[in-house]
């Protein structure tokens, strides 16, 4: 089930709010537990019995690490923990990957290859597994207490908004709201979260789905109808779709959670404003950044190392491993190091150019590296990956057979008008307004009518269009 969908938003989403408002406030929890359960059942019935298998394990498993008084039993504990969650993710989402890249291998030689069964791979599977990660290892730092209460420890891996794809949570960043919601269980909290989904759903909607279609249209071309202009209107077109996709799916979890008095922490801070690679990383899917950054970049030694080879080789294994993260294909591995590459480059010289060029130029040729490693992202096979970036620079226009949408106009100028909305002092007030919480009655009043208005917009759209992808599910 998807946000997206008609399913959810006339069936699922008002009987859920219905029965979270009816709830006493000591049942919340499990209101939401039992709904997250049927969420996720939705679309993977079999699955749903390993996400809740291995809740159970890891809650009783942390809370053996905690009482355990040597260190030597701490680690060991840890260790299953992490080998159980891990192990579980490289099963279903890299096994498949691993054994086609060896049976090509053996392929090469001769050597008959290894017969494997195709593993399907369960919804949002990274997401929760990252999660559970965060709750073991926090707990292993001392960063906060295991759970006694094994129902709220569930309530947090499976809560539902973000439970597919994101934002990636740690435990203590909303331990007191699992708990205690009545701080941010207001009438103003509330209606900033029905804006914030409102908003999410036709960014979503009105804007990914219909320049998603061009993009389809473009990629699924055979390289020899791809000339310079379709090039372009691809990689375009792909770029704000993926962008106002999963940020729209982002606004739509946090402002769920927002309803239910939850604050979720924000995925998304204008990237394509962003005058550098490095910036870039810190405005685009924030928390899985900030989740590579404390789990992965700081304990291979971060910025604390001494020598600049050693810096460099850490950034570059982040973004190998975030590339693999989101698929388990060539083309994400490529995607990542070609951010890792950039990423050093910067380091290196590229930072101190930047300054030299003023915002604007730097800002657009960041915006240029971004469309490019988007291709490489969108596109599985390189060789046409490849070619369709050799293309987009080869000025040839004589060979492209494809056709424009009547709506891409539209969608794509809306598209680049908020992806750079906020680029002056100004504009950036007019949008922190929109989704802040301090409204005044005129101003309730004004967000509410365009709330209702952009959520009938986006059902009227979702109706008209077989079209309706979430890109980020698949990861």
């Amino acid at each position: 089930m998807v946000f997206s969908s008609i399913t959810f938003l006339v069936y699922f989403l008002p009987i859920f709010l219905l029965a979270y408002h009816l709830t006493p406030n000591k049942y919340k929890n499990a209101c939401i537990l039992i709904f997250s359960i049927v969420f996720y059942a939705w679309g993977g019935p079999k699955f749903i019995f390993v996400i809740l298998g291995t809740t159970f394990l890891d809650y009783f498993l942390v809370n053996k690490m905690a009482e355990a008084k040597a260190s030597k039993g701490k680690k060991q504990l840890l260790v299953i923990s992490l080998l159980m969650n891990l192990g579980l993710l490289f099963y279903f989402k890299y096994s498949n990957f691993f054994i086609d890249n060896i049976n090509t291998a053996l392929g090469t030689v001769g050597v008959k290859e290894i017969t494997w069964l195709k593993i399907v791979l369960p919804i949002g599977i990274s997401f929760y597994t990252f999660e559970s990660v965060t709750y073991v290892v926090d707990v292993y730092r001392g960063i906060h207490k295991p759970l006694k209460n094994f129902w709220h420890y569930q309530t947090y891996i499976l809560l539902f908004p973000k439970l597919i794809a994101g934002p990636i949570v740690r435990y203590h960043d909303i331990a007191d709201q699992i708990t205690n919601r009545e701080k941010n269980y207001t009438p103003d909290v509330k209606l900033s979260g029905f804006y914030t989904f409102c908003i999410g759903l036709a960014k979503k909607v009105i804007i990914a789905n219909t320049i998603g279609m061009q993009a389809d249209d473009v990629f699924k071309l055979g390289s020899e109808h791809i000339d310079t202009a379709a090039a372009w209107v691809g990689a375009i077109a792909y770029t704000f779709q993926i962008y106002f996709d999963f940020s729209g799916y982002s606004d739509m979890a946090i402002g769920l959670c927002k309803i239910m008095g939850i604050r979720l922490p924000e995925n998304f801070n204008n990237p394509y404003l962003s005058s550098s690679i490095t910036e870039f990383w810190r405005s685009w899917h924030i928390t899985l950044g900030t989740w590579m950054k404390n789990y992965l970049y700081i304990p291979l030694g971060g910025n604390k190392v001494d020598s600049n080879f050693k810096l460099y080789r850490n950034l570059f294994i982040v973004f190998l491993l975030s590339g693999l993260w989101h698929g388990a294909s060539w083309n994400f591995i490529i995607w990542g190091a070609f951010h890792g590459l950039f990423l050093v480059m910067e380091r290196l010289f590229l930072l101190k150019v930047y300054d030299k060029t003023g915002k604007i130029i730097s800002t657009l040729l960041t915006f240029l590296i971004v469309v490019v490693g988007w291709v490489y992202f969108r596109v599985e096979d390189l060789s046409q990956a490849n070619h369709i970036v050799k293309t987009m620079f080869s000025f040839n226009f004589a060979d492209g057979k494809f056709a424009l949408h009547n709506d891409f106009y539209f969608s794509l100028s809306l598209a680049i008008f908020f992806s750079f909305f906020a680029f002056i002092p100004f504009t950036k007030n007019i949008q922190a307004k929109v989704y802040g919480e301090n409204h005044t009655t005129l101003s309730n009043t004004l967000m509410l009518s365009m709330s209702v208005i952009l959520f009938y917009v986006s059902l009227s759209y979702i109706a008209a269009l077989d079209f309706n992808p979430f890109i980020y599910f698949r990861f």
